[in-house]
């Protein structure tokens, strides 16, 4: 077991507890994304994980070794870690090349140059390897940030909402070179994110904070297809939640149906269309039935009735 976690607590304040007995274990070699809505812990765990927070008690255990946080390192942060938080703390004065190329040793400056060369193609920014960090964007910056972090193969690399100060284009690209990388080169990868429907495909492991407690903690597939409340279901996007009275009303096996898990058909329950859009590739439509509006995904616009079925 790569990361262990047990029986952690920690508070900014102690009347109110943020981790209270959190236990998590993770195995090398894996992508793993801990998920949830904004102050759910999501940074902090990772801050405790990398060393920058003392937790109150309980243990932190990292390939084997127990972790001491700040009050053990004279150097903040652990050796075999690194992390890309939201501040990237780039050297202001040196060029991209540079700045990924910080942690590479001089020995073999050819052998380096290829690296930092690879590791720009990586994150997309070969054409700006000589610019200076402040005439970038901050999703210029933070490329350039994980660049660095990826050069020295750590063990664990960590990264805070990676993908949040990027435009989509770059996004879909930096991801799917990322995970290739990093599962090449078997480097364990802990990301947070609120987008988890973005990077479902690449990920082992799915970890829920809600409000500093361990609401799920199971495979992508697992976690979609089976969540453990709304509030989980929720992370994967657009949702249609019933309570118990409507469970039984539309004679339903589960609390959550995704869009594209109601369908038109020919039998079962006839419902208005309230709204039909283009959405790209589909139709995002809001349809009443029995008094709940629901929303559905079709291939085709609709209107008027139709009659849905729940698969």
């Amino acid at each position: 077991m790569l990361l262990e976690i047990n029986n952690l607590h920690f508070s900014y304040a102690k009347e109110k507890p943020l981790f209270n007995n959190l236990n998590l274990k993770f195995e090398g070699g894996k992508i793993i994304a801990l998920a949830g809505e904004s102050g759910c812990g999501k940074s902090t765990l990772l801050s405790l994980i990398y060393g920058l927070l003392d937790w109150e008690s309980g243990e932190i255990i990292f390939d084997g070794v127990k972790l001491l946080g700040p009050k053990g390192n004279i150097v903040p942060g652990e050796s075999e870690m690194k992390f890309v938080a939201q501040n990237f703390d780039l050297m202001p004065y040196a060029t991209v090349a540079e700045n990924v190329g910080k942690f590479i040793s001089n020995i073999n400056l050819a052998k380096k140059k290829e690296i930092v060369a690879e590791l720009l193609e990586v994150v997309g920014l070969e054409e700006y390897a000589h610019i200076l960090p402040k005439y970038l964007s901050g999703g210029q910056q933070q490329r350039v940030a994980i660049a660095r972090a990826l050069s020295v193969l750590p063990k664990l690399l960590i990264l805070d909402e990676p993908f949040s100060n990027l435009d989509f284009p770059r996004k879909i690209e930096l991801r799917e070179k990322l995970f290739r990388y990093v599962k090449q080169n078997n480097i364990s990868l802990i990301i947070s994110t609120h987008e988890l429907q973005d990077i479902i495909p690449w990920l082992d492991q799915i970890v829920v904070l809600q409000e500093g407690r361990l609401i799920q903690n199971d495979s992508p597939q697992e976690t979609f297809k089976n969540p453990y409340n709304s509030y989980v279901a929720k992370l994967f996007g657009e949702v249609n939640i019933f309570n118990e009275t409507e469970i039984a009303d539309f004679q339903l096996s589960k609390f959550s149906y995704y869009p594209k898990e109601v369908k038109i058909s020919e039998n079962g329950f006839e419902a208005e269309v309230l709204e039909s859009r283009f959405a790209g590739n589909h139709y995002w439509n809001k349809l009443k039935v029995k008094n709940k509006e629901l929303v559905v995904y079709t291939d085709m616009r609709i209107e008027n009735f139709v009659t849905i079925s729940f698969v």
